[in-house]
């Protein structure tokens, strides 16, 4: 029999990429790590690494280890699942992890009502965006994630993750003061109108940039690009003083009036996915039910209507 530990060790560096990464993630030093992987390919008397120049990556064996690996660690979520559904309290912590405006709208509430139901459930909340989240979630530094999809930029989908629809939440542009968009000439001539304006727009490398520049030069402009940032908090003061234009959720108002002037976007390009996400094995788990329970309460109708 192989040593799980140990199994489970091969996994991370998987997942994780580099010896270093796994030490740091379970508090041990690399050294360490490195015999408890060289004490492995004993056991299964194959080679599981081999030297990529400073690094290492695993053989072909090494991940069919890993996947079997996969298949025995989803079991052990199921069962743990099992014994807490056979509890009469909710107790242990539930690890989450939030893009910024459903952290700002969804989160607070959802909160709100675990504290109700589940006073001995500990919720532990990260802000994170979904390009780092999505992977540390197949690493099991956290239980659920709240991730987001833009139109025509769908995430890859990893077999180790099971996702739950949440709610569509609407796009817009917003106008930056004194810019003055037509109202009735369509989405498109309004985009155009902005082709020489500053833009805010989220960082390269991003589903949000992505769609955001396809979205303009689709509408024939190139955006000028001036401010790059996640915080969409940011986006919006920048508009507000005339800074920038932008293209903003219906979360970010958290159920507010819309401060900026708001025109629609062209069809197809109306609305984000937003979902919950969990490793396969975990969704029966009863903290993963209650949690999204609470979000699906949290979500409300009513989003600010564009004009």
């Amino acid at each position: 029999m192989f040593d799980l530990h140990r199994l489970r060790l091969l996994r991370e560096l998987k997942h994780r990429g580099t010896l270093a990464a796994v030490a740091a993630a379970l508090s041990y030093a690399p050294s360490s790590v490195s015999q408890q992987l060289s004490q492995l390919e004993a056991e299964v008397g194959v080679p599981l690494l081999e030297p990529v120049g400073r690094r290492v990556r695993l053989t072909e064996q090494a991940e069919i280890l890993v996947a079997h690996t996969e298949a025995v660690l989803e079991r052990l979520e199921r069962a743990e699942a099992d014994i807490a559904t056979s509890l009469a309290d909710l107790t242990g912590t539930l690890r989450i992890a939030s893009f910024q405006t459903a952290a700002l709208a969804l989160i607070p509430v959802a909160l709100g009502l675990l504290r109700e139901r589940h006073p001995h459930l500990r919720v532990h909340v990260t802000q994170m965006e979904p390009e780092r989240s999505l992977p540390a979630l197949q690493a099991r530094d956290f239980d659920l994630v709240l991730a987001e999809e833009y139109p025509g930029n769908p995430n890859p989908r990893s077999a180790e993750l099971e996702q739950e629809d949440l709610l569509d939440d609407p796009l817009r542009l917003a106008l930056p003061e004194p810019a003055d968009a037509p109202d009735s000439s369509g989405p498109t001539a309004a985009l155009r109108s902005l082709a020489h304006h500053p833009w805010v727009m989220e960082p390269e490398g991003t589903a949000a940039r992505h769609w955001a520049m396809t979205l303009c030069r689709n509408a024939g402009f190139e955006p000028d690009v001036r401010f790059d940032t996640t915080d969409l908090l940011l986006h919006l003061r920048l508009v507000e003083q005339g800074h920038a234009a932008a293209f903003l959720p219906d979360l970010v108002w958290s159920g507010r009036p819309p401060a900026v002037p708001l025109r629609e976007l062209p069809r197809g390009q109306r609305a984000r996915r937003v979902f919950t996400v969990v490793r396969r094995g975990r969704s029966r788990h009863p903290a993963i039910l209650a949690c999204r329970e609470a979000l699906r309460q949290a979500v409300r109708p009513g989003r600010p209507a564009a004009g």
